[in-house]
């Protein structure tokens, strides 16, 4: 929320979504988005990296593959919070990693209506899910951070100690690559050059990397034509798939009894004395409120017997029934009064966020100026596709049925932010009203096979038809992984990596 550090985007208005534009926050400094994000670690479901290497025809995207990769990126702290059992969190070492650069664990402290809204999932059909890392995402979880004794741990850390053979260069923006004939052989930044030796690696994400390669000359061509950029390639892929999560809210008022959090936001002097113990010795209020959520994934039974789900592809329907492929998402404690204008932050109140997943409909970047300094136009379509609208009030009401169980509404005083009923109308109408992205924006340079129209990059991370430039960043994955994707953005890199060292012979 600090401008100074976020690129501060918005989507086109968005036309099945009532024409609001949308947040669509990019991190702006080192770091990147990992410096500004809500520190949600999570990997996703197996399968899913199963069908990103069958779509690219690589075997190093697969989940034996990337599960090695996550385990060796990360440090994982395996002290449960104090209050929270194994019941509720119980990770096997196996699954996990001790000695890499990230810093990921659990939140030090949980409010103390955690656990039992946990056991409120639970009751009402969402298995427990001891480890949401697993490679298995489905059921209720402790979320897992990228985060250690209240700090958050970014993309800065992988590179701390700063090696010897690295140069930081800051507020300078890449804006054009330095093409000579089919070669990338540096990069310009305003009116500075920097030139490669071997290879250019492109990592601006999938906002960013596509303005930069179409100011360089290479995308559609009818775009490049309209703003009198000169056409290098025609690419016509370049800037389309965008893919992303989203989200809407349910609040509820409850009894004060029944939650602490409004005797902490509600009170400045109890914020500015937490924040002195923090700032102390790491503990205290500040170590769990804003810390700790709920989190689960689940599928929707019956699913694939819908109209909607009949009219995907055969490949998009294999894919959302394997075992390990969420259809929605729910988020328990979620700091809501920060994003409600005029919430009172003494209230007392729950929320939930819930994310429909696998979204069908692909939106674009598209150029709005010759100037590289200008964004482009940012049109995720969201709620574009009568499977994502079926999917998307499906799971809201799924969400809304559990807040009526009788362990949760016995304590529920009002309702703070619902639809107006639970028609599909209605909650369709409530979607298009409050939606927001989950800022997970990927595919904008696809990952494929040569010869697939859509395809950008092949699973070198190459530009095709280039020679001279890697692209490793969410712009290049092919799937819309089931997860929060910064752990995604890291394993990706990492691949590159691995192939840059194995090409050259690094060390």
């Amino acid at each position: 929320m600090n401008p100074d550090v976020n690129w501060g985007y918005k989507t086109t208005p968005q036309a099945d979504c009532a024409d609001r534009e949308l947040d669509y926050s990019r991190g702006l400094g080192l770091g990147g988005s990992s410096a500004i994000n809500f520190g949600v670690y999570s990997v996703g479901a197996r399968d899913d990296y199963d069908a990103w290497a069958r779509i690219v025809g690589d075997n190093s995207f697969g989940w034996d593959s990337m599960h090695r990769r996550f385990k060796s990126l990360e440090s994982f702290d395996l002290a449960l919070p104090a209050g929270v059992s194994a019941k509720y969190a119980a990770p096997k070492a196996s699954d996990h990693g001790f000695s890499g650069p990230l810093k990921v664990g659990y939140a030090s402290e949980f409010e103390d209506d955690f656990t039992p809204m946990l056991d409120i999932f639970e009751k009402a059909g969402w298995p427990l899910n001891p480890d949401h890392n697993s490679g298995n995402p489905i059921g209720m979880a402790t979320v897992i951070n990228s985060a250690r004794r209240g700090l958050r741990s970014t993309a800065s850390d992988l590179l701390t100690p700063k090696p010897d053979n690295l140069t930081i260069v800051t507020k300078a923006p890449v804006q054009r690559l330095i093409v000579e004939g089919t070669k990338i052989v540096g990069v310009k930044a305003k009116e500075t050059r920097y030139f490669a030796s071997k290879e250019v690696v492109l990592s601006a994400g999938s906002l960013n990397s596509p303005s930069i390669l179409m100011h360089s000359g290479i995308g559609p061509a009818k775009q490049l034509g309209e703003f009198k950029i000169p056409v290098i390639r025609d690419i016509p892929a370049v800037g389309q798939n965008l893919r992303d999560h989203m989200f809407v809210p349910l609040v509820y008022q409850r009894t004060e009894s029944s939650t602490s959090r409004a005797s902490f936001y509600g009170n400045a002097q109890a914020m500015d004395d937490a924040l002195e113990q923090w700032k102390k010795d790491g503990t205290g209020d500040w170590s769990k409120y804003s810390s700790e959520l709920g989190i689960g994934w689940k599928k929707l039974e019956g699913l694939q017997l819908s109209p909607e789900f009949a009219s995907l592809p055969q490949d998009e329907q294999n894919l959302l029934l394997k075992e390990t492929i969420p259809h929605y998402e729910v988020i328990t404690h979620f700091p809501v009064h920060y994003f409600i204008p005029d919430f009172p932050a003494d209230t007392h109140y729950s929320c939930f966020l819930v994310f429909y997943y696998n979204a069908q409909s692909r939106g674009e970047v598209t150029l709005q100026s010759s100037d590289p300094s200008v964004p482009l136009k940012f049109n995720p379509r969201f709620l574009g596709t009568a499977f994502d609208r079926h999917v998307a009030v499906r799971a809201l009401r799924e969400v809304m049925e559990l807040a009526k169980t009788e362990a949760y509404a016995k304590d529920t005083v009002a309702s703070l932010a619902l639809p107006k009923s639970e028609s599909d109308e209605d909650l369709l109408a409530y979607w298009q009203q409050y939606i927001g992205s989950s800022w997970h924006m990927t595919g904008t340079l696809k990952m494929g096979k040569p010869g697939d129209a859509d395809a950008v990059v092949d699973s070198e991370f190459r530009l095709m038809g280039f020679e001279g430039l890697r692209i490793a960043d969410m712009s290049v994955v092919p799937i819309l992984p089931s997860c929060h994707v910064q752990a995604v953005a890291y394993a990706t890199g990492m691949t590159c990596a691995e192939k840059l060292i194995q090409e050259y012979q690094l060390s």
